[in-house]
């Protein structure tokens, strides 16, 4: 390693608190290239932690090209306002950077080129930083896979006899090393704009939607969490959801947000965001709480919204906002259901491996079926039948009779026909039918109604819905598409539910790719309020099962142990819950720190209620 690699080495160098002689020998830098681990940041504030890297300031005498380099690592550090990286700026172009407009993800790291000298009489440099982009985050902290190429020119010019950049790209271009370690995802949440659907459930417009950001680690991590759901939310959720603070909403100036030792948390905002009613005050404070809670190690145990003169307009406790708990339309999640040996419906009980048909006329065999879904209520279940044609719902109770089917498919192959149903946390069912002359999205309003088609815009002609899993939350929908050439991709759509209680409109808009690496997508499940399981394959790679965040960011759940051959995968949205998969070996369950179990060797179609 040369003297000038080694000094570039220490720009972000590591510094613990409790342990400055040792790194008095040396430095830590983070790699640029190799392998990304992703670290478990769930559930875990990094606000005390005593590890923080810092910038190193620009050396006397420094070429353009070093200049840029050190800008880049400097722009690495743990420094709030980024204080470091400025000093490798003009003091004007200082004063007009903005760090906080996007982030560019690169992988490998950004890659400076050569110096070039200006061609037009300047004095100046400009040097080319390239990249492969991988994903971008934008200004309001929303993480979007983008493939393609990085190419930004920082130009150079000297101030008081040293190069500095005076022209630069606002934001900041990180490796994905880098980004993993800066960056952290947290949840946000807001209310699920249900339209006239609301209605059909008990606290209809309390029903609370995962909204995830990337939020820097270390840097006042409760304040910026605060700040960016007062903010709003991001683009693609915000048609779909609203939150409970007024338009302008802001914290008090001089706060600095921290849970006490009880695990309270107190917020003083502005007075746009506190000339509110009682009712709408509490909600606020649920949004607060739920949202602090998903990215803080210790239980909120109470959150209190204030005016800017200190003085109290609501609170809202742990307790009480349970009445907003995210996913509580997901139901218990009871038993596990599947298809058995001889075309039953049946279930295993939690913590049981004995199976058992279920109750009514489902579980009897009469009619032999392919795939069932099962209610969040786990009181009805829908089934297609084997040759997937028809689609039946019953009640899972003694004596329940099967009735005629409520869908049927015209399609002349069985793998042209219905898809397996879900169910929404408001009791309806959806199902599509992939008949190639007539293919559609349907749903049947609290699983009874005539189906009503719904509307799928953005599905290109020849493309068409090869299975679907709706959240509970139902306003998102993961849609696993065949497209023209064959292949199958996952996409996550928008549910846009306006009209009113008698006459609702439902369409499904503005589809996102997820798991962009894989090339091929066998199965998928929702795995939590904003987090699904998916099985695979990334060209020229063997099947594997992965987790996937609903913006298409990698999850930081562990890996997944292999299984061969997986056909489906189940998941509940309590990520409690064990995963399922139909597999070459049967039904297997996947217990937590453990490995795969096979259940039973004769059954398919594993799902969980939804």
């Amino acid at each position: 390693m040369g003297a000038e690699r080694r000094r570039r080495g220490c720009r972000a160098a590591a510094i613990q608190l409790t342990a400055v002689a040792l790194l008095l020998s040396g430095c830590a830098s983070m790699p640029d290239d190799g392998t990304v681990d992703h670290v478990d940041s769930s559930h875990r504030a990094d606000s005390d932690s005593q590890v923080r890297v810092f910038g190193v300031s620009p050396q006397k005498g420094e070429k353009p090209q070093q200049i840029v380099r050190g800008f880049l690592e400097a722009t690495t550090s743990d420094e709030a306002a980024f204080s470091t990286a400025k000093e490798y700026l003009t003091d004007g172009a200082a004063g007009h950077w903005d760090p906080f407009a996007s982030t560019s993800v690169v992988s490998g790291g950004p890659s400076p080129g050569n110096a070039r000298e200006d061609t037009s009489g300047g004095k100046g440099f400009t040097v080319q930083v390239t990249g492969t982009r991988v994903a971008e985050v934008d200004a309001g902290h929303s993480y979007s896979p983008v493939a393609g190429d990085y190419a930004k020119g920082f130009h150079l010019s000297k101030e008081d006899g040293e190069w500095r950049i005076d022209r630069l790209p606002d934001g900041l271009v990180l490796g994905e090393s880098d980004f993993q370690r800066i960056y952290r995802p947290i949840n946000n949440y807001y209310y699920a704009e249900l339209g006239g659907d609301s209605e059909s459930i008990t606290g209809g417009k309390d029903v609370l939607v995962a909204d995830p950001v990337f939020l820097r680690r270390r840097i006042d991590p409760v304040t910026a969490t605060v700040e960016a759901l007062l903010a709003g939310p991001t683009g693609w959720i915000d048609p779909v959801v609203r939150s409970s603070f007024p338009q302008g909403s802001r914290l008090a100036r001089g706060q600095r947000l921290s849970l006490d030792d009880a695990g309270a948390l107190t917020v003083r905002l502005n007075s746009k965001a506190t000339r509110v009613h009682e009712r709408r005050c509490v909600r606020m404070a649920a949004q607060v709480l739920h949202s602090v809670q998903d990215q803080a190690s210790a239980k909120v145990s109470k959150v209190t919204l204030a005016g800017p003169d200190g003085r109290t307009r609501c609170e809202r406790t742990r307790e009480q906002a349970e009445d907003n708990e995210p996913g509580r339309l997901n139901g218990r999640a009871s038993a596990q259901y599947f298809v058995d040996g001889d075309h039953r419906v049946s279930s295993f009980e939690e913590g049981s491996e004995d199976p058992r048909p279920v109750e009514g006329a489902l579980g009897k065999g009469e009619t032999e079926m392919g795939a069932v879904a099962v209610n969040r209520a786990e009181q009805e279940g829908a089934a297609v039948s084997r040759a997937r044609r028809s689609l039946y719902v019953a009640r899972l109770t003694e004596g329940a009779e099967l009735g005629e089917p409520v869908l049927t498919s015209k399609a002349k192959r069985e793998n042209e026909r219905l898809t397996a149903p879900s169910w929404d946390g408001l009791g309806d069912l959806w199902v599509a039918d992939r008949d190639p002359d007539d293919p559609r999205l349907l749903r049947l309003a609290g699983g009874k109604e005539k189906p009503d088609e719904v509307d799928v815009p953005d599905l290109a002609k020849g493309e068409r819905i090869e299975s679907l899993r709706i959240a509970s939350d139902g306003v998102r929908i993961a849609l696993h598409i065949r497209q023209k050439d064959g292949s199958r991709t996952l996409r996550l759509g928008r549910v846009q539910r306006g009209g009113t209680a008698d006459d609702p409109q439902v369409r499904v808009t503005a589809l996102r790719p997820l798991a962009p690496q894989f090339e091929d997508v066998a199965a998928m499940s929702w795995a939590g309020g904003s987090r699904l399981v998916v099985v695979g394959r990334e060209s020229g790679s063997v099947q594997q099962m992965q987790y996937i965040e609903t913006d298409g960011s990698a999850s930081d759940q562990p890996t997944l142990p292999g299984i061969n051959d997986v056909t489906g995968v189940a998941a509940s949205e309590d990520e409690s819950k064990p995963l399922l998969a139909d597999s070459e070996d049967g039904i297997v369950r996947l217990p937590p720190d453990a490995n795969w179990k096979t259940l039973t060797d004769s059954g398919t179609s594993p799902a969980y209620p939804g």
